[in-house]
């Protein structure tokens, strides 16, 4: 077969794109902090406005905090609080503790974090990786008690020597950050027109850095603030009264107090956004945009889209990705963790399969075959976070297993216990199982439970999923 060449009409197959971007080797990750890129969003409804987000989350530790942990360590080194092989100590929802650990380790620095402990997991699995040390603290205290976090912090600082307390939201070298690095870079990237930059607050850098900034270059630029709902910062922007504090899930920004370093008289206007608005949102922006992004970019996003319907006449907008998504993979983007907190849109029946957290029907449902070994079964518990798997048989079940079938067939001499492992889960199941009918009333969840089993869920002979003491639980707290 001959080929001719292209004639004028034809076209070359398109070549790979260039970027301008691309440089030289760095001689460091930590000179990738900062000179982030910016995507305008074009596939959701903005009104009449432009809304473009920075990436933060394609800093080195994929989040908007490694910019002021580079800035509140190079501070503390120049004024002799951090002196070599120190301690830096910092409260943190990980963010900060991420970009703290990636500056701070490679300089030799020990690393103490202290964590409230309704963070992720992958937040806590990347700090230990790093080498920091981290303490799990309570979520549910406010400012004063022994173990809130801040306070925790503090006093690990005072009782550890030469330790420096990083202090993110007392710290002038958290908002500087911003004001020298973020603020110029966004103005060059949108050609010194912003209108509008919509921000959250955990401890108030981002939102003051930038006011600052903005208010002196470009005075039209308004200071939007996104709020989790129950936070008491856009409640106090809009009424000026502090109101109690709530709960929500949203991690990293949101508190329950005012941040010496949030300067709420830079915030021209104030949105508390829900948790199901705030996942909703980030959940879009993936689906619609290809951005992975977190909890607060939801909230970030839900408010700048608000913002942008309510406008009458255009706008340029600009908000954040202010960290990535990987590192909520097992929350916001886990169907199951968000019918577990009462965040999803789910079909209810009135029974008892409204409380099955992994419907059967619907491929969710972690499960095991007579066949399968018991190390299998192990397994799928431990990467399930379960303590126990039905046993189906072509798709009809068979049986239950828990934690305690396994380890009655197991434990024993070291001599064989591999192949006791490799056993057949047919022979540790429980086959002589009670099932309840998906029709049946709450009610009859109690005595199976007082029997201190699971409950079976069966729709006839098919059957729904597993009911567990915290799946009541879930189902109570969130019930209207």
């Amino acid at each position: 077969m001959s080929h001719s060449a292209p004639t004028q009409n034809q076209t070359h197959a398109p070549s790979e794109p260039e970027f301008d971007r691309l440089s030289p080797p760095f001689r460091s990750v930590l000179d990738l902090i900062g000179q982030t890129p910016m995507v305008e969003l074009t596939r959701f409804d903005t009104g009449p406005c432009r809304l473009f987000l920075k990436l933060e989350s394609q800093n080195p530790g994929g989040s908007i905090k490694d910019r002021i942990a580079r800035s509140m360590i190079l501070d503390a080194e120049s004024r002799g609080l951090l002196r070599p092989g120190g301690t830096i100590v910092e409260a943190t929802a990980g963010n900060t503790g991420l970009g703290l650990a990636q500056v701070g380790v490679p300089k030799g620095y020990r690393i103490v974090l202290v964590v409230p402990d309704k963070m992720s997991r992958e937040k806590v699995q990347h700090l230990r990786a790093l080498g920091a040390e981290v303490h799990l603290t309570r979520s549910n205290v406010g400012k004063g008690h022994p173990e809130y976090y801040q306070d925790m912090a503090e006093r690990i600082a005072r009782e550890t020597p030469g330790a420096f307390y990083a202090n993110q939201f007392q710290n002038p070298a958290n908002p500087r950050a911003h004001e020298g690095t973020t603020g110029p870079e966004i103005w060059r990237q949108l050609e010194g027109d912003v209108d509008a930059v919509v921000v959250g607050v955990g401890s108030g850098g981002t939102l003051t850095g930038l006011g600052r900034f903005f208010s002196r270059v470009s005075p039209k630029t308004e200071m939007v603030l996104a709020d989790p709902a129950g936070s008491v910062l856009a409640p106090l922007v809009r009424t000026g009264h502090m109101e109690e504090v709530g709960s929500w899930t949203v991690e990293g920004i949101g508190e329950d107090f005012v941040p010496d370093n949030a300067d709420l008289s830079l915030v021209s206007k104030a949105y508390s956004v829900t948790d199901r608005q705030s996942m909703s949102a980030v959940r879009a922006l993936l689906a619609k945009e290809g951005i992975l992004g977190g909890s607060s970019t939801g909230t970030l996003l839900a408010a700048a889209l608000r913002y942008c319907r309510e406008q009458d006449r255009p706008k340029r907008v600009v908000s954040f990705v202010c960290d990535s998504g990987n590192k909520y993979l097992s929350k916001v983007f886990d169907d199951v963790w968000l019918a577990e907190q009462g965040l999803t849109e789910r079909e209810h029946h009135g029974n008892l399969s409204d409380l099955v957290a992994r419907l059967h029907l619907r491929g969710e449902t972690v499960f095991v075959s007579p066949a399968d070994s018991l190390l299998d079964a192990y397994g799928r518990m431990r990467r399930a976070d379960v303590s126990q798997l039905p046993v189906l048989d072509e798709g009809r079940l068979v049986g239950i297993i828990d934690e305690g079938d396994i380890l009655a067939r197991v434990e024993g001499p070291v001599e064989g216990r591999w192949d006791r492992f490799s056993s057949a889960v047919l022979g540790a199941m429980t086959a002589d199982v009670h099932t309840l009918q998906a029709t049946q009333t709450l009610d009859a969840l109690l005595p199976v439970f007082d029997r201190n089993e699971v409950a079976i869920i069966m729709d006839g002979e098919s059957f729904v999923g597993l009911v567990t003491r915290i799946d009541l639980i879930n189902h109570l707290r969130h019930a209207p």
